[in-house]
């Protein structure tokens, strides 16, 4: 089961065109969230891993009270939500859970205000928990849900590294590997994200980890 949790490794694929010019409150949320995403980012692909439960738990604390200035805003609270994935996964065993389900829940919360909020990455970021949190009766992971929610990120953003890259993983977690190489390789094709050069860069070095992976269980 901690293999299981330690495996969660979430990231969000977002664009904040949408904020350009928009009021001051509002681009401040932006700069925000965008020192967050390269914190999360250095966090999870530069920290070692015997210092990664600390650091995201800081972070956690950051993001949360990012999220209570914004109850409304919807993009805080997803990157509280991954934001506490990546606690989850540093913290590992059955303690990782609360934060699994702290995550789950601020994700849902988002979805009522704006589904499509951040290109659909709430959806992303549910599906990779239902299928990397144990199931019933430990925890409230879903296969079924996981690939649902999955294929409603891909509807929203058909050609984002993040929603490619988790459907891939998710498929050869199924033993679907085929399919899971077409993903991973639109995944591995999708156009860089200004601004999150840090994560795009670690998200591709598991990508062809995950390809390699595939083409050997063929």
């Amino acid at each position: 089961m901690k293999k299981l949790i330690t495996a969660l490794c979430l990231l969000g694929s977002f664009s904040f065109t949408a904020m350009a010019g928009a009021s001051q409150p509002d681009e401040q949320l932006a700069a925000d969230i965008a020192q967050l995403q390269h914190d999360w980012a250095k966090t999870n692909y530069h920290t070692v891993k015997s210092a990664q439960e600390s650091a995201f738990e800081a972070l956690a604390e950051r993001a949360h009270r990012l999220s209570e200035q914004h109850a409304n805003a919807p993009e805080a609270l997803i990157w509280e939500a991954i934001i506490l994935s990546g606690y989850a996964k540093a913290k590992g065993g059955l303690g990782a859970l609360k934060e699994a389900k702290k995550a789950r829940d601020l994700l849902l919360q988002s979805e009522k205000i704006n589904p499509k909020a951040l290109q659909g990455s709430a959806y992303t970021t549910l599906g990779s928990l239902h299928y990397k949190v144990p199931g019933w009766p430990v925890g409230f992971g879903d296969k079924k849900k996981a690939r649902a929610y999955l294929e409603k990120a891909l509807q929203i953003n058909p050609d984002g590294i993040d929603p490619n890259y988790f459907y891939a993983d998710f498929l050869s977690e199924q033993g679907e590997h085929e399919k899971a190489l077409q993903y991973f390789e639109k995944a591995l094709a999708a156009p860089p994200r200004p601004g999150r050069e840090d994560a795009d860069a670690g998200r591709r070095q598991e990508i062809e980890t995950g390809m390699q992976n595939a083409r050997k269980k063929l």
